[in-house]
């Protein structure tokens, strides 16, 4: 079966906004930790940002899925990009008002940019064929890779612009946030067309009985897994990355050094995506998940060894760490892509990206409270140990009955 005609125009409109969506992603990950400690003056509580933003993120994913579920990709994502614009402003109005309550409801609001620019990927693939699906997923990831390399790199210039606004100046680079997310859901309002989901189903045209077998194999063992593979590389993904620009502020780096190694990170999670989907629909998604695992270990020993002298080392920590989550996000993306029929895809994508959202919540908000009490080696030991709960999780998988979405029927068994 060959590619949908619309599949190039869909694919080409999603790295459009995508790039926008990097910038706005990535500029305000870098800064809020360190604005947080700067309003609490507590670094126990600087990952307090991070959970809260993927609460807010963990809400998105439910309302995207299910509004993109009725009405189309398009009405999901442009919604998302919109609110997450609206936090962002938020953000720096709390900054600017000095309002601790108006800075973390604000947050929580701004997660929903995280959430819409990872279920930008799910458009992607509804569409694709089979043997082409995590080629596709990995080049709406790859997108995002231009303007999340770009942002952290924005936060001094923008730093500075805020000053001579007479605003916080870590609150510069949420100003940044919010004009990224409001041009990436302006070009998928514009551009989006046709709807890749709802072109999907029209394709599809499942007959109730269809309906059912899809519900009954809404949580089967692929889906699981692939849940798990994403939720693990998210816990310990947040966890560190989370930590690291308030490490290097600790032993007397600058903004400009933590964007530096913070850009280095995000083009580790994007970039290599072509060639993570390439590895996935030549080799199987386990195995690709597997070697997820391994990088992510060794992210973790690289930044518990890593010198705090040495921008150089944690850049390369921080470069592993977002290469293992590049892996295993393509891995389980494509484990749950295959497994989705059309008649509930998009409602239980957006329910397991709620997991992912979760577990960085988790991940942000007690890396704060690790590094207090076991300092940030402490931290990178403990994620490479996590990280490692993957191998177990596929090994469980491979025993049960396998479900595969051909983009028609998925036979399951009870």
């Amino acid at each position: 079966m060959s590619e949908h005609p619309a599949q190039r125009r869909i694919l080409a409109v999603l790295v459009a906004a995508q790039i926008f969506s990097g910038a706005g992603l990535a500029a305000g990950i870098t800064v809020g930790a360190l604005l947080a400690q700067d309003m609490l003056g507590s670094t126990g509580w600087a990952g307090l940002p991070a959970a809260m933003f993927t609460v807010g993120s963990a809400a998105a994913a439910v309302a995207v899925g299910r509004i993109s579920q009725r009405a189309g990709r398009r009405a999901g994502l442009t919604f998302g990009y919109l609110t997450g614009a609206l936090g962002s402003f938020g953000v720096v109005a709390g900054a600017v008002t000095e309002s601790l309550p108006l800075l973390f409801v604000s947050m929580v609001v701004y997660g929903a940019g995280t959430a819409t620019s990872l279920q930008a990927r799910y458009a992607g693939a509804d569409l694709a064929q089979p043997k082409h699906r995590a080629r596709a997923i990995s080049t709406v990831l790859v997108a995002t890779t231009v303007g999340a390399v770009v942002g952290p790199n924005l936060t001094t210039p923008m730093s500075d612009l805020a000053v001579r606004w007479g605003i916080p100046s870590l609150s510069g680079p949420f100003v940044l946030s919010g004009v990224a997310y409001l041009l990436a859901g302006l070009v998928l309002w514009v551009l989006l067309r046709p709807d890749p989901l709802v072109l999907a189903k029209e394709i599809a045209e499942e007959p109730t009985e269809v309906v059912a077998t899809a519900v009954t194999a809404r949580w089967s063992a692929p889906i699981v897994a692939g849940t798990t593979v994403m939720v693990v590389t998210q816990l310990v993904m947040a966890a560190v990355m989370t930590m690291t620009p308030v490490h290097m502020q600790n032993h007397g780096h600058g903004v400009g050094a933590a964007g530096f190694v913070i850009a280095v990170h995000v083009a580790g999670m994007y970039l290599p995506s072509l060639l993570s989907g390439m590895l996935v629909d030549r080799f199987g998604a386990g195995l690709v998940a597997v070697v997820a695992a391994a990088t992510l270990v060794a992210a973790g020993l690289a930044a518990a060894l890593a010198p705090p002298s040495s921008v150089g080392a944690l850049a390369v920590a921080l470069g592993l760490l977002g290469v293992g989550w590049n892996l295993g996000l393509v891995a389980g993306t494509t484990m749950i892509a295959d497994a989705t029929p059309v008649a509930t895809r998009a409602r239980t994508q957006g329910t397991v990206d709620v997991g992912i959202a979760i577990a960085g919540a988790g991940g942000g908000l007690g890396s704060g409270v690790i590094v207090a009490f076991a300092d940030y080696p402490g931290l990178a030991y403990l994620g490479a140990g996590i990280a490692l709960l993957i191998v177990p999780a596929l090994a469980w998988a491979a025993r049960r009955p396998a479900v595969r979405d051909e983009g028609r029927v998925v036979p399951v068994e009870s």
